[in-house]
């Protein structure tokens, strides 16, 4: 873990964030100290039981001290790289402290949530559907939508079709990740065997984004599918072509809209959404207003802005040409498309990244209709 600037911290997927004796320690403090809580708990309900003192507050009732908030540093993310550039997200806390984590990975980022580092989280869907089948539907809630499209499979100039990609060595952001699912289900469907471990008819590699890239311009790999601004980098700056647009594999019978799929949502952890509905109101609030800007600012404006938040989240700006490319790939909107979810479970499923479940409960969009402008559906998987 690496501290980037007051409130912010990157965490890159893999790393440990705590020394295992640390952790020991502060897991025998933890039981101590609930174990005082709980002494303390009951004599505190005998005294209110003799004084007939009135019963406190609903905790259900009262914003969050702290949102720590999670999301990565790519364009996909403009929602909340905007969001947070701009304020939006923190003037709806009011005062409640807003406090960021970049993550480069979904994985990465689940493991965070459900570990309470962070308490929302922009994610691509399959990430969240894993996390909700493991925990049987206890984990996370899907809240909104936040970009659809800007994946694609971008490959060296003489791979022609999906026929020359027998025996080829291809890069994913991460195993069980979104863009990794589409992979390995778009490849079935071609007819090509592979496994998690990288074995089959096509060999699969979970790379970091930035190495795909150097990796690729080195040749020791044949194409990656990957979320802008990636593709557009590979394309741009390092000769590959497009052979598939995801977008084109999505006909909208599932959503009602041709093209378009999930590719960021907004998650919470359900525990907390429980525990502090207005503060999750108040993210929406930012969430949505967010949305609506990249929708209407001019197109320089939404580039420079941008551009901004990522030179200070992931370190680099990108190139006008990048960045020009990447944002045509995407539309942003607050729907998460629930329509697609049976499908992207299917995927995982198929890829052998996840198991078959019910998603019923997925869905939580009950505040974001309450902020919205449009009534969005969750497709009989939960509530709206």
């Amino acid at each position: 873990m690496s501290t980037s600037r007051p409130g912010m911290t990157r965490i890159v997927a893999g790393e440990s964030q705590t020394p295992k004796r640390r952790r020991a320690l502060e897991v025998a403090l933890a039981v101590g100290l609930v174990l005082l809580i709980s002494v303390g708990a009951v004599v505190a309900s005998a005294v209110a039981r003799d004084s007939n003192a009135s019963a406190a507050p609903d905790a259900a009732g009262t914003p969050a001290a702290e949102l720590k908030l999670g999301y990565f540093g790519n364009i996909t993310h403009a929602p909340a790289l905007v969001g947070v550039q701009k304020g939006f997200i923190a003037k709806e806390l009011g005062d409640t402290k807003l406090s960021t984590q970049v993550f480069n990975a979904g994985p990465a980022a689940i493991e965070a949530l459900n570990a309470g580092a962070i308490d929302a989280t922009y994610i691509g869907p399959n990430p969240a559907i894993n996390s909700f089948v493991k925990s049987k539907g206890e984990s996370v809630s899907v809240i909104a939508g936040a970009a659809s499209g800007g994946a694609q499979l971008v490959v060296k100039p003489e791979i022609k079709s999906a026929a020359d990609l027998k025996g080829k060595t291809l890069a994913s952001p991460q195993l069980g990740g979104t863009q990794d699912v589409a992979l390995r289900a778009w490849l079935g469907k071609q007819g090509y065997k592979t496994t998690p471990d990288g074995g089959g008819d096509v060999a699969i590699n979970p790379t970091e984004n930035a190495q795909t890239l150097k990796l690729f311009q080195d040749g020791k790999l044949d194409g990656a599918w990957v979320p802008e601004p990636w593709a557009s980098r590979l394309v741009l700056q390092a000769g590959a072509k497009v052979l598939v647009d995801e977008k084109d594999l999505w006909d909208g019978s599932l959503s009602g809209k041709p093209g378009e799929f999930p590719t960021t949502i907004l998650i919470v952890n359900k525990k907390f959404a429980a525990e502090h509905p207005r503060t999750v109101e108040a993210l929406l609030k930012g969430h949505v207003q967010a949305v609506k800007w990249l929708n209407d600012a001019p197109s320089a404006e939404k580039a420079a802005v941008v551009n901004a938040a990522l030179k200070q989240d992931a370190g680099k700006a990108l190139a006008q040409n990048v960045l020009d490319r990447s944002l045509k790939n995407i539309v942003f909107t607050v729907d998460p498309l629930a329509g697609t979810y049976k499908k992207l479970l299917q995927d995982g499923v198929d890829a052998g990244t996840t198991k078959q479940a019910d998603l019923n409960g997925l869905f939580d969009l009950r505040a974001l209709n309450s902020v919205a402008t449009e009534k969005i559906t969750a497709a009989g998987l939960g509530q709206d």
